[in-house]
């Protein structure tokens, strides 16, 4: 199929601004257009046909689907239900290995990577779909994952530098991890450039939201969870284990 002659077709009819594109081989055909006036998706299918037909009648119709209002409610709705999910989830788990502060640093840090992702996706006015949601909930993983290697230094230098102050423990815990963030940075980056540049049209959407969450998740472990943690009166008291009192004490027959 060559995919300029039917757009051209498309373009000249009163499909105009339709998109076309590959969809796993030459031979199949993927068109997404816009609603149309006085017309079902039966009758815009038809038409369709109609126009490819007129070159190549053994043209078919594979599957049509339509995206409307009640769809894209839905997926808010149950994207909305898997973000929170996936929050409180994520508190709990923080809170429980490491402390509360913690907890609240992290959950700051995840608010705020998928938030400037989809801003991004609404200033540019670019498609948001199931897979640049799948993707959102990639960079949360991403995202904490980065987090847990700072927390887990921090835990450590809090111990060991039993003389420094809690801004210099951070300090130095953050400067310990610096370069294993740049290198999984850099390597991740690596892969998602290739998708999106030679991914297809597909992917487009999955792949930048993952490119503009991984720049984002990245700083946002050093910038943001660490910081909301200092602020919040993080000491080493916190981290330390409680002594029982008597814990010491022999057992009495």
């Amino acid at each position: 199929m060559d995919l300029d002659q039917l757009r051209q077709k498309l373009e000249q009819s009163e499909f105009e601004g339709a998109v076309v594109q590959y969809y796993g081989t030459a031979q199949d055909v993927l068109i997404r257009l816009g609603p149309q006036k006085d017309m079902n998706s039966a009758q815009i299918s038809g038409r369709v046909i109609e126009l490819i037909g007129a070159a190549d009648k053994s043209t078919q119709v594979r599957r049509v689907e339509f995206v409307g209002a009640q769809v894209g409610e839905e997926l808010v709705e149950k994207g909305g239900i898997a973000f929170i999910m996936s929050l409180f989830g994520i508190m709990v788990y923080v809170a429980m290995r490491f402390q509360m502060r913690f907890a609240v640093g992290a959950i700051v840090a995840l608010l705020h990577d998928p938030l400037v992702t989809i801003g991004f996706f609404s200033i540019t006015g670019m498609d948001f779909d199931l897979s640049v949601m799948a993707a959102i909930l990639a960079i949360i993983g991403y995202s904490l994952n980065d987090t847990i290697v700072v927390f887990d230094r921090v835990r450590e230098n809090f111990r060991r530098m039993r003389n420094a102050t809690v801004i210099e423990v951070f300090n130095a815990s953050l400067n310990h991890t610096l370069s294993r963030t740049i290198v999984t940075g850099i390597s991740t980056l690596l892969v998602l450039l290739a998708l999106l540049f030679w991914g297809g049209k597909t992917i487009q959407g999955f792949a930048t939201a993952l490119l503009i969450g991984l720049v984002v998740g990245t700083y946002s472990s050093v910038y943001v969870a660490s910081p909301v943690c200092m602020a919040l009166g993080i000491s080493r008291q916190d981290l330390m284990p409680v002594e029982k009192e008597g814990a010491d004490l022999p057992d009495r027959a």
